[in-house]
């Protein structure tokens, strides 16, 4: 099969704009209202943020929503930690059962630390660029415990807009700046020849990510020099 069969056979099957069911078993225009997808937030609409706090497997995460969806969630100590919420909105701390959303998200974390594939999945409202929405989106369809290559995401891009070829550069920015961190699972995203590089929140979380997922690790690998080490 070629590359760009099996991007189009990826897209046919699990990405959100052929109508695919991603693993939670819900259409991703379900549960996805990115700033850019229908019933999302309008861009540059004045929120406020709230936030809480939960002890993961991988460090402290740091969970941001506008009061229906998830907006954020971060790593402590990651790249681009938090540089979606706006500082002219004021931000709340709160606790998860304040929120129902927050509620349901630490619902699903636990599901998931526990080794588990989480049956459902939080509202989220990522905010980004019309391309970087695209970029996360074919993310939210990357099966649990499965991998794929920038190039791969480059070519579903590529494919979806009518283009012949996309920059895997251009695509690795976008899941670089991923703010909803394991919940949109830009860790299952490799190098070409199997390396674990490009994780905001740094190989070392990436790597036992994918092994909480039980992903085969035999072809993948941590680069000794590379992005978010």
């Amino acid at each position: 099969m070629t590359d760009d069969e099996k991007a189009g056979a990826f897209l046919r099957h699990d990405a959100s704009y052929a109508g695919g069911i991603p693993q939670s078993g819900l259409p991703i225009g379900m549960y996805y209202k990115g700033a850019f997808a229908p019933g999302g937030i309008p861009q540059g609409e004045r929120i406020m943020n709230y936030t809480f706090e939960y002890n993961s497997p991988v460090g402290l995460l740091t969970i941001a929503s506008d009061g229906a969806s998830i907006t954020g969630l971060w790593i402590k100590g990651q790249k681009y930690f938090a540089d979606t919420l706006e500082p002219e909105n004021s931000v709340a701390e709160t606790s998860a059962m304040d929120l129902p959303v927050f509620e349901r998200v630490k619902e699903w974390l636990t599901a998931y630390f526990s080794g588990k594939n989480p049956a459902f999945t939080p509202p989220l409202a990522p905010k980004g660029s019309p391309f970087r929405q695209a970029v996360w989106k074919i993310l939210c369809a990357i099966p649990y415990g499965e991998v794929i290559t920038y190039g791969d995401v480059a070519r579903m891009i590529a494919k979806q807009s009518g283009k012949e070829k996309m920059s895997a550069q251009a695509v690795g920015g976008a899941v670089g700046h991923n703010p909803i961190s394991i919940i949109i699972p830009c860790h299952r995203v490799v190098g070409a020849h199997g390396s674990l590089t490009g994780y905001a929140g740094g190989i070392k979380a990436k790597t036992e990510l994918l092994t909480l997922e039980q992903a085969d690790m035999s072809k993948l690998y941590a680069p000794r020099k590379g992005t978010a080490l």
